[in-house]
């Protein structure tokens, strides 16, 4: 794999801006890609893997398929179920769009598992941050920054993750409530030690997912009622890959993260709620006024609005950074790829 490594370095110092792809599965996500695409799909396979460790070591361009595969026969999984939207998801893709399934809410988002990365920066060093377990901390915060950023600090090789072993037991319940009611209910079983793993919410049905000891999940059927799904799996799976009738539809997809206590907001167009009410989605349009409307809701709210998916971007994808968190940005991305090189314009 070394002779793959020297032709990333040799792509880096022709100093041209680069596009870092893997499958492409989340190209729509993001402002427009731009720069010569870089293929980490080269670079793959599963470097090490200790299931009594509990964490799984791989090259970013291995598939994420291959990768849940491996854990499944160990009866581990990626706890943040990232979503593939697509067959040839990578890891390096998965962490570099930071994005988190139904289960983000119970057990963590992406960046709580990234462990170690390696990259390589706009000189063509290859640089190692973090490690293989929780308490090397030795660069620990640059491992987590690079969880979500979109391939804009430089090329990500390697990463060591965190697993989990899956739950023995799982079923889901259902409730017809109103959105407020959901809302208050999600957040009055928050505070109660029930094992929920996932929580949706649309069109007056509330669906709750239940994982872990067999006697706790019995325990928590019997305290919450609800309808039992006992085949529920295929409603989460599609879900996370976002095949649910909700996501079908030419309308621009808005993300709404928001504190889970946040009331219903007041907007045009049918919405989905996830994760205990912290992750609501909106079908609306995306013109200017319309996307300051809703980045205005969300802001009142204590939260913020991404344009996740949309044909036209010009009112941009990610909510606007108050000007000191901005300058910091700015100033990380100086210091990361001072010339600009690695996915350019891709976050903002």
């Amino acid at each position: 794999m070394q002779d793959v490594i020297e032709q990333f370095r040799e792509r880096v110092l022709h100093g041209r801006p680069l596009r870092i792809r893997g499958g492409g599965t989340k190209d729509f996500y993001g402002q427009p890609p731009a720069g010569e695409v870089l293929d980490t799909r080269a670079y793959s396979g599963i470097i090490d893997y200790e299931p009594t460790e509990l964490v799984i070591t791989a090259r970013s361009g291995t598939p994420l398929a291959q990768i849940e595969a491996v854990l499944a026969e160990r009866g581990q999984m990626l706890a943040f179920e990232p979503p593939h939207f697509g067959g040839g998801a990578t890891l390096g893709g998965a962490i570099a769009s930071g994005l988190s399934g139904p289960r983000r809410a119970s057990s963590g988002a992406v960046r709580d598992f990234v462990l170690g990365v390696v990259m390589m920066d706009a000189k063509g060093e290859v640089l190692r941050f973090g490690g293989q377990v929780m308490k090397n901390v030795a660069g620990y915060d640059v491992t987590r920054l690079m969880a979500g950023s979109l391939g804009t600090l430089g090329l990500m090789l390697e990463h060591s993750v965190k697993v989990l072993p899956r739950p023995v037991a799982e079923t889901t319940l259902r409730f017809e409530l109103s959105e407020g009611d959901a809302l208050r209910t999600l957040n009055l079983w928050a505070g109660k030690p029930l094992p929920v793993s996932a929580t949706c919410w649309h069109d007056g049905v509330l669906s709750v997912r239940l994982s872990g000891a067999h006697a706790a999940v019995e325990a928590a059927l019997r305290t919450l009622g609800g309808e039992r799904v006992d085949d529920a799996g295929g409603f989460w799976a599609g879900l996370r890959e976002q095949r649910h009738a909700f996501f079908e539809g030419e309308q621009a997809l808005w993300r709404l993260s928001l504190p889970s206590t946040a009331a219903p907001l007041d907007l045009r167009g049918p919405q989905l709620i996830e994760w205990g009410g912290a992750q609501r989605w909106l079908r609306a349009d995306a013109n200017e006024a319309i996307a300051h409307g809703v980045r205005r809701a969300a802001a009142i709210a204590g939260g913020h609005a991404t344009l996740f998916r949309a044909g036209d971007k010009s009112a941009g994808v990610f909510h606007p950074l108050p000007p000191a968190l901005a300058r910091i940005n700015q100033r990380m991305k100086d210091a990361f790829d001072p010339s600009n090189m690695f996915n350019p314009g891709r976050m903002f």
